[in-house]
């Protein structure tokens, strides 16, 4: 049985979501500009998220948030794509099939809310991560689509739903 649950974000859920993503981009070695690292969206992901057609969850295990996803439309793209947004786990969250539950519920959202394909930036050193929506069905694009601002993700993937 799992130890964990996968609910949407709560009010109170926001600080630990911001350290969580910040602490997993700074042991990535991820640039702190041109990155999530620096979105204003994570000082209220709650309110980031209020709008019509997105959610964020997290994962909850013993009262802790271990990870965090979330579904918006992309940005210059509203009405057909969405954007998988600010998929993160802690070291403790990986390789337990977390991720690959995260990203079902997600794109399960998405189609429900009419979208027809979904949308994600990385960086090319995020290899588990790359892998883990490559098994989803995700694919490598030459250019990026929308505008998400971040200039220093370098991978554009996308995925018909």
């Amino acid at each position: 049985m799992n130890t964990w649950k996968i609910r949407e974000i709560k009010p109170e859920d926001n600080q630990q979501v911001k350290e969580l993503i910040r602490n997993v981009l700074v042991e990535m070695g991820v640039p702190k500009v041109g990155t999530a690292y620096e979105d204003k969206a994570l000082d209220d992901m709650t309110q980031t998220y209020e709008g019509e057609k997105m959610v964020y969850m997290v994962v909850e295990e013993n009262s802790r948030i271990i990870g965090s996803a979330g579904i918006a439309p992309l940005t210059g793209e509203e009405e057909k794509i969405c954007e998988l947004q600010k998929m993160y786990f802690l070291p403790e969250a990986r390789g337990r099939g977390i991720g690959m539950e995260m990203i079902t519920k997600c794109l399960d959202f998405a189609k429900k809310q009419g979208f027809e394909k979904c949308y994600i930036e990385t960086l090319p050193y995020m290899e588990n991560a790359r892998k883990l929506y490559h098994k989803n069905g995700f694919e490598v694009i030459e250019k990026p689509l929308g505008n998400t601002g971040h200039y220093n993700c370098t991978v554009f993937m996308i995925k018909d739903l």
